[in-house]
């Protein structure tokens, strides 16, 4: 089989049986996520609630709008189910103001948000320390809590750059990450090289089957997953530190932002070949060979559809 050889370049031949249980986990999670099913281990999403909206720009500013009862936030995206109050009025806040409807200087008075979205004051403290730490909001004496500007948000944080990602800077988010990805990924990847780290490469093998088994089976959210896994793995592979830090941040991005089009949007045995290039290439120790695979799986290709994932669960 064509991803064996991957495995065995790294000097062994892997458990067939442990792969093949860790690729049959990842589609049955896909499967259970998109059938509505609370999806087993190894994945993190949610079902929908029946009868919930899909991921939306919120609506009108207004704190006066029918739906902005805490019913109504925990109908949006994902990240505030299982939160409770507190985690729903986060998950609502930060939307309104990733989108707009609540722009930069925008004074939030607490007394009115707790009035408006009937929670205690204790849960509206709360939700605005955690938006306050993500720097979507600063709060002082004397003047009170009012919204930041975009420039003083922090991007790289998960949260919001799942409610970038369905809001109107979804395509400034898609250029920015495609272009974090090619600054750093070919260094990971020459630096992956370099760095005789055998568990890290394994890893990547691993990945590589798991996408070879979706594509046999045609499923993309396997497919998807696995490749983020992929991205995120290598840039833990580098052996730097900073570059360690970002691979959680890349690979959840990857999974609900919208990046950019690449050549392995697709399920097909050409992107899987190009990420056994980068394994074998990795192998073989060679740090150029590595980082030109690299570039040529983040080659951007017009013709191929952008995909929208799902929105990331906790």
């Amino acid at each position: 089989m064509l991803f064996s050889k991957a495995l065995k370049a790294f000097g062994g031949i892997a458990d067939k049986g442990c792969v093949n249980t860790l690729a049959q986990t990842m589609m049955n999670a896909g499967r259970s996520a998109d059938a509505g099913h609370p999806a087993s281990a190894g994945t993190d999403r949610r079902p929908r609630p029946e009868g919930a909206p899909g991921p939306e720009r919120p609506g009108s500013a207004s704190w006066e709008a029918p739906d902005r009862g805490m019913g109504g936030i925990g109908r949006r995206t994902g990240a505030g189910r299982g939160r409770g109050l507190h985690g729903q009025l986060v998950q609502q806040l930060g939307q309104m103001i990733v989108s707009g409807d609540l722009g930069a200087d925008r004074p939030l008075v607490p007394e009115e948000i707790g009035q408006r979205f009937e929670v205690s004051r204790t849960v509206v403290r709360e939700s605005l320390r955690v938006l306050e730490a993500k720097g979507l909001v600063s709060a002082r004496p004397n003047v009170g809590t009012r919204v930041r500007p975009v420039s003083d948000w922090n991007l790289l944080d998960p949260d919001i750059i799942e409610w970038r990602a369905f809001g109107p800077q979804r395509e400034d988010q898609r250029r920015e990450l495609f272009e974090l990805r090619a600054a750093i990924e070919p260094l990971a990847a020459r630096l992956a090289a370099g760095h005789g780290r055998t568990e890290g490469r394994q890893r990547l093998a691993d990945m590589v089957e798991i996408m070879g088994h979706a594509v046999g089976q045609g499923d993309a959210v396997t497919f998807s997953r696995a490749d983020a896994e992929f991205h995120g793995v290598l840039l833990q592979a580098a052996g730097n530190r900073m570059l360690d830090h970002l691979s959680g941040i890349v690979s959840s991005a990857l999974q609900v932002s919208g990046a950019p089009a690449l050549g392995c949007d697709r399920v097909t045995e050409t992107c899987v070949a190009g990420h056994l290039r980068l394994v074998d290439a990795l192998a073989a120790g060679d740090a150029g060979a590595a980082e030109t695979a690299m570039r040529a799986l983040l080659t951007v290709h017009p013709e191929v559809d952008h995909v929208v994932p799902a929105p990331r669960e906790h």
